[in-house]
């Protein structure tokens, strides 16, 4: 187990790390209220709303979890002008976070994931459908322009950059090549998250997929620990990457090298799972941070996994906070 006192150190570290999150900002919309009655139109519940809130999701969620760590954050993404849009940019900016990179489109929807959740007064509270918006066409020529002489103007201040790829577009071809020469003309460490493709990525620093994910770069199923080590050794080499850090559930993380080491990390805590959706996210914006800082990536793979183990005991999309992660690893290390 690694030194209590090490990760501390880190956590101090981090503060204030500068980095660029760049991605498919996603608003999580959730609509709450009681089921009344049947109605008299067609054969459904009439819900009576009682509240509606947006959560940061996809890349806005790495935004915030950076933010909350301790990052000094700057935001890239496209959002329409709507209320995700407008939702997104307070949670963010309340955050201290630089929302000068995103760039507004009034004529595409922001991508939003809307939520409904009701229950009755003696029922527990579920979701009973989701509603996904999201414009499909391809970001427009005007809009990369100015995403992309924002890009000029804050790599320069940054010291890591997440592209954070739920498959929506937002990180073009020409965004990702000026990224990438930029950063490693100048040693700035980068890393990818993406759901769909991560091998279009190619020449990044670090990448980040899940277990289901990585079977699906490689091309098959992974049936046992020597089938995954393979296919991580051969997602890092064909991605010429520096290192992949692969999120494999209840057993933890395995970080690859390009020196051929592998080094395995068991999860933080076996107590129950609430919800794992954005611990992904919560691992991206850990790592890029203390890569930002210097920190050697086995030491920023660890402090991931602890800070993952946190996300995944709340519910929802949430973030984890630098005071919670210092308490567990005083408390539990």
């Amino acid at each position: 187990m690694m030194d209590r006192e090490k990760l501390l150190n880190v956590i101090d570290k981090i503060n204030g790390s500068e980095v660029l999150v760049i991605g498919d900002m996603i608003a999580d919309i959730y609509l709450e209220g009681t089921i009344s009655r049947i109605s008299r139109e067609a054969p459904v519940l009439v819900l009576e709303q009682a509240a509606e809130k947006v959560v940061a999701g996809g890349a806005a969620n790495v935004v915030n979890n950076a933010a909350t760590l301790g990052g000094n954050v700057h935001a890239a993404g496209l959002l329409g002008d709507d209320n995700g849009a407008k939702g997104l940019t307070e949670i963010l900016t309340g955050r201290g976070v630089d929302v000068a990179g995103f760039i507004k489109d009034a004529s595409r929807d922001t991508i939003s994931k809307t939520r409904v959740i009701a229950g009755g007064r003696t029922t527990v509270s579920q979701q009973i459908v989701r509603i996904d918006k999201e414009t499909k066409e391809p970001m427009y020529s005007e809009h990369e322009t100015a995403m992309s002489q924002y890009l000029a103007e804050v790599l320069p201040k940054v010291k890591g950059v997440v592209l954070s790829d739920y498959g929506s577009g937002t990180i073009t071809e020409k965004l990702k090549n000026q990224i990438f020469d930029y950063c490693h003309q100048n040693d700035i460490p980068t890393i990818v998250d993406s759901r769909y493709d991560i091998l279009r990525f190619k020449t990044v620093d670090y990448i980040k997929q899940n277990d289901a994910e990585l079977a699906n770069a490689v091309g098959r199923t992974l049936n046992n620990e020597e089938e995954l080590i393979a296919a991580g050794k051969e997602l890092l080499e064909k991605m010429e990457a520096k290192g992949a850090l692969i999120t494999r559930g209840e057993q933890g993380m395995t970080l690859f090298m390009a020196d051929g080491s592998v080094e395995n990390i068991p999860v933080s805590d076996k107590s129950e799972v609430f919800d794992v959706s954005g611990a992904g996210d919560t691992c991206v914006a850990t790592v890029i941070l203390a890569l930002a800082a210097g920190v050697e990536p086995l030491t920023a793979a660890t402090l991931s996994n602890i800070a993952s183990g946190i996300a995944v005991r709340k519910m929802g999309t949430s973030t984890v906070s630098a005071k919670e992660l210092r308490d567990y690893i005083t408390k539990h290390m």
